[in-house]
């Protein structure tokens, strides 16, 4: 007899019910990211139903991030996608496909009454032999700094080839490939600032050694100061309000009325005084300066940036070297920000303030130009991939090749495992292979070329031992991806391997999916 233990909205399902609904819900999310897969794959609008904003991207993590999800197997693919986009910055797409062809395979595996730890067990020695695989195929140039640098620029191509750099996407990868190898091995990208300016093309962008801030220097104030020491500062500088919230004042007549305002006018100059007592040559707030503190400061030849918000303080202080001040008793606690030059640039037809020679010789800023807001916007997602990317390649300086070639490979060592396992964990082991094999096939079907026909002719080039063969998408044929130099980062291809095996491992051991039922508001 069944008794039902929960309140009337709490739901339960069980065995098949909860495995097939947890398979259905990681399928679609693959099938949803799977067209946006290599050089050739397709864009997705995603259009915000409440403010009607518009993204165009082929970005993952982004798609997945953007779009509502009520299944819970469904859910748990998003966030190996958003811990790919956090750990490694690409590789986003892939890890989901790759999950959800495991989950493919592991649904055709249990309609044949294989049991799902057997299903597990399985996939983990094939994620074994595969990764085995992967890690005697990777080259490391890491100790040669010429050829390392052509690691990273072709890293860096296979990166944009899928965006919509991919165009220019010689161009934008010496771009990344400099400002990454200006951090001298950081993989901190906040020295790297990323402004984005729309108009002209995408190959007016440029690369500018310096910081750039997207503010303008206040009236009346040097436009142009050379080795700079720089105060930043949050502080209200407002001579006509009282400070006390709610407070109010009640006067007999307009000279006690001017003789507040004179107060507060003394009190401010008196805050002006402590300021200059620095000796500094430029103030940076990250609030408003009003006219009458302006004026005193432009007087004393002090140049002042007002409004730099918060990320434009806490980024400057990061790379001139001073910190952020509140309270200015004390010039001698307070370290201040240096610079060899501040000047005022133009970038189309906005002002902007350029620091250059700043303390963190690293820092550096992309101008980022393009037609309209999405391409901008998409741009700057395709960049940061690259950056991401990169930067993870020179602390873990291996490489392997890209084009569906390191994925037959751990296919083939994934099969060559099969045939030493006995029992119905070898047919798991051979699904996991068959897994691996999909990516060249959606490779191939993404830019509409015969995705049997090249897939086996790829695989029968790795049996015959030319293990550098991938796809080339441009001509629809098998070549040999070292001499194209279409390469990835091995962190990357590892963390996808990873994730998707253990994200369906844990999928796979699912037999009970319990919702609870939603709170109830007290006093409705």
């Amino acid at each position: 007899m069944s008794v039902n233990i929960y309140s009337d909205e709490a739901t339960e399902e069980r065995a098949e019910s909860a495995r097939l609904s947890s398979f259905v819900g990681g399928i679609a999310v693959g099938d949803v990211v799977k067209s946006t897969l290599g050089p050739k794959g397709m864009n997705k609008i995603l259009q915000s139903s409440a403010s009607g904003d518009v993204n165009v991207t082929n970005d993952g993590a982004t798609i997945l991030k953007s779009i509502h999800i009520d299944n819970a197997a469904a859910k748990i693919l998003v966030n190996i996608s958003k811990v790919q986009d956090d750990e490694i910055g690409d590789g986003t797409t892939s890890v989901c496909v790759l999950a959800a062809e495991l989950l493919r395979e592991a649904e055709k595996l249990i309609m044949t009454k294989v049991h799902p730890q057997t299903i597990v067990d399985g996939y983990r020695i094939g994620s074994t032999a595969a990764l085995e695989a992967l890690k005697l195929a990777a080259i490391d140039h890491g100790s040669d700094p010429t050829r390392f640098r052509d690691d990273l620029f072709n890293i860096a191509r296979t990166t944009l080839s899928s965006k919509v750099l991919s165009q220019d996407k010689d161009y934008f990868a010496n771009l990344a490939v400099d400002a990454v190898l200006r951090l001298q091995g950081s993989t901190d990208l906040e020295h790297i600032q990323i402004i984005k300016k729309v108009g002209g093309k995408l190959t007016d962008s440029y690369l500018d050694e310096g910081f750039i801030l997207d503010k303008q220097i206040g009236t009346n104030c040097p436009k142009r100061i050379e080795n700079a020491k720089i105060l930043i500062a949050n502080t209200s500088m407002d001579t006509d309000k009282i400070k006390i919230f709610g407070a109010r004042v009640k006067v007999d007549g307009t000279g006690k009325l001017a003789e507040l305002e004179r107060a507060e006018k003394e009190k401010m100059k008196a805050k002006v005084e402590a300021i200059a007592s620095h000796g500094i040559t430029c103030f940076v707030n990250r609030q408003l300066i009003y006219n009458y503190p302006e004026s005193l400061l432009s007087e004393k030849g002090i140049m002042c940036i007002e409004h730099a918000d918060f990320e434009g303080v806490e980024r400057l202080s990061l790379v001139t070297g001073g910190e952020i001040a509140s309270t200015f008793d004390r010039p001698d606690l307070v370290k201040l920000g240096h610079c060899d030059l501040i000047e005022e640039i133009m970038i189309g037809e906005d002002k902007l303030i350029k620091f250059s020679g700043v303390a963190a010789g690293q820092a550096c800023t992309v101008v980022l130009r393009g037609s309209t807001n999405q391409m901008v916007d998409e741009a700057e997602r395709s960049l940061h991939d690259a950056l991401s990317v990169l930067s993870q390649t020179v602390k873990e300086t291996r490489i392997v090749l890209g084009g569906g070639c390191s994925e037959m490979l751990m296919s083939n060592a994934a099969e060559e495992a099969a045939r030493k396992v006995s029992g119905k964990k070898a047919i798991a082991v051979e699904a996991f292979a068959r897994a691996l094999r999909q990516i060249p096939v959606i490779l191939a079907d993404n830019a509409g070329f015969d995705s049997s026909d090249l897939t086996a002719r790829l695989r029968a080039a790795h049996y015959e031992g030319r293990s550098d063969s991938g796809l080339d998408m441009d001509l629809g044929t098998i070549a040999s991806m070292k001499t194209l130099g279409i390469t990835e980062s091995y962190k990357l291809k590892r963390q996808v391997v990873l994730s998707a095996s253990e994200a369906a491992e844990m999928i796979v051991r699912v037999d009970t999916i319990l919702r609870s039922a939603p709170r109830k508001r007290e006093g409705v």
